[in-house]
């Protein structure tokens, strides 16, 4: 016979392994972007670092190739990701986090080696304070990702502008608003990620999860960081 205690500790005992289960998926997710943003650094240092590899690649038209190649991999993975199984996301992930670092390459020949890592590390610190947020408030969130989502289509369109206006105080207000921006999509982001987790969907649809979950993480942090950067790099 079940007795309301049995029911109650049937209960708690339940939560208590989602709860450790959520805390190793949120896990997986930081690891998978933070190996992504270690990827991503080691490329881009090694290439700024080889002339014969970054004159080519900044020198000439194939610069478009290599600014564009991020965002097309971000299409083909936003289109595909119903029909892709974990494994392939991953190592799409990692193509990703490696061409990104050939598109990042710039930043070492245009600021100081001191002021990329104290940017680095502010932005960290900021990132690890909205996402702890994001994933400890009770505050509803989605509401705030709706508003984010229209001001990021914006920062676009004025960055798109900006390219032949070439505004030194248009790209000021742009670097400013996106911090605030990817500061929110952090913070909101991680409450999805948190949510959409469910343990009865199973390892692959959790692992592939993991992955776009890390994706989205790894793009406010490096946009957040580019921000921050045009903010406070000193160039060379």
């Amino acid at each position: 016979m079940n007795t309301p205690y049995a029911w109650q500790t049937g209960a708690a005992s339940s939560a208590v392994a989602f709860d450790a289960s959520l805390r190793q998926h949120m896990l997986r997710v930081y690891n998978y972007m933070g190996l992504g943003l270690a990827l991503t650094g080691l490329v881009a240092f090694a290439v700024a670092s080889t002339p014969a590899i970054a004159q080519p690649l900044f020198g000439t038209p194939l610069k478009y190739v290599v600014m564009l190649a991020p965002l097309a991999f971000i299409l083909f993975l936003s289109f595909r990701i119903e029909h892709i199984s974990a494994a392939t996301a991953q190592t799409l992930f990692w193509s990703f986090c490696g061409v990104m670092g050939l598109s990042l390459a710039s930043i070492f020949l245009v600021f100081t080696g001191t002021s990329i890592a104290r940017t680095f590390f502010i932005t960290a610190a900021m990132f690890g304070a909205t996402s702890l947020y994001g994933y400890t408030t009770k505050r509803d969130l989605s509401q705030m990702g709706s508003f984010l989502m229209m001001g990021l289509i914006g920062l676009i369109i004025a960055s798109l502008v900006n390219i032949f206006l070439a505004s030194s105080a248009l790209q000021f207000a742009i670097s400013l608003i996106g911090v605030v921006i990817f500061v929110g999509l952090t913070a909101y982001d991680t409450q999805s990620i948190k949510e959409q987790y469910a343990e009865h969907w199973g390892q692959e649809a959790n692992n592939k999860l993991a992955v776009f979950g890390a994706l989205s993480l790894y793009l406010n942090f490096i946009n957040l960081f580019q921000m921050l950067l045009n903010l406070t790099g000193e160039r060379e």
